[in-house]
């Protein structure tokens, strides 16, 4: 069986080395790093855990071998050159909902985070994030030439509602932006946000970044394989 060497999160031994039982992949990002749940004994505590691995670097093989059940734990020789360590499953992760695709990496940490908070019912917690992942992802939406008053380019409210009124954000999407102004910015800063307005802010920003992100690179890869298509 595989091996891999990683801090143990049961008994705490560092860089302890996991026999590797068996692997079924979870998500793929950027159409090649595959993320695999590998259930896992420490050699030190004797005791189970399921790993979340991601690929390490762009290999096309590796990537098949990732996608498919099992395979990657059939080698008997440590995996930890091509896979690293990003996590474990806990109960955190219990109806813990999936990030959109194709985030940039900064804001797909941030809604893995906000959604593992969601997953345990911490709603300022969640709020904090999903605000977060909104500001980081806007941000770049304002144009250097006529950009607005400095005010509006630091309140993510302000920010919204220009890029809304200059037509930078779909229309569509400004009825469900609403929630920043009647649950999210006063419940950010007093500790009172709700299940409700947490749901809120994580069904606009799961569009936002939908429209933003997701949409725009499946539309992108469509259009390179029909280039590919046509080559041949």
């Amino acid at each position: 069986m595989a091996t891999f060497v990683t801090d143990c999160q049961r008994c705490g031994a560092v860089k302890s080395t996991f026999e590797c039982y068996s692997s079924i992949p979870v998500r793929v990002e950027y159409d090649w790093k595959v993320y695999c749940e590998v259930f896992s004994v420490c050699r030190h505590c004797k005791r189970s855990s399921t790993l979340v691995l991601a690929q390490r670097n762009y290999d096309k093989s590796l990537t098949a071998i990732l996608k498919q059940t099992n395979k990657i734990t059939e080698t008997s020789d440590s995996i930890s050159s091509l896979v690293e360590y990003t996590g474990f499953v806990s109960s955190s992760d219990r109806f813990s909902t999936e990030p959109p695709e194709h985030l940039p990496q900064n804001i797909h940490a941030v809604m893995l985070e906000a959604n593992k908070c969601m997953s345990v019912q911490c709603w300022n917690a969640a709020g904090a994030m999903f605000r977060l992942a909104l500001d980081l992802a806007t941000k770049s939406l304002v144009p250097v030439e006529g950009a607005p008053a400095a005010r509006v380019v630091r309140s993510l409210g302000l920010r919204l509602q220009w890029l809304f009124d200059h037509n930078l954000l779909s229309a569509d999407l400004k009825m469900l932006a609403e929630c920043l102004q009647q649950d999210g910015n006063d419940g950010a800063h007093d500790g009172t946000l709700t299940k409700a307005d947490a749901e809120d802010l994580s069904d606009f920003c799961f569009e936002l970044l939908n429209r933003l992100y997701t949409e725009r690179e499946r539309l992108r890869l469509a259009e390179e394989r029909r280039v590919t298509r046509r080559e041949k």
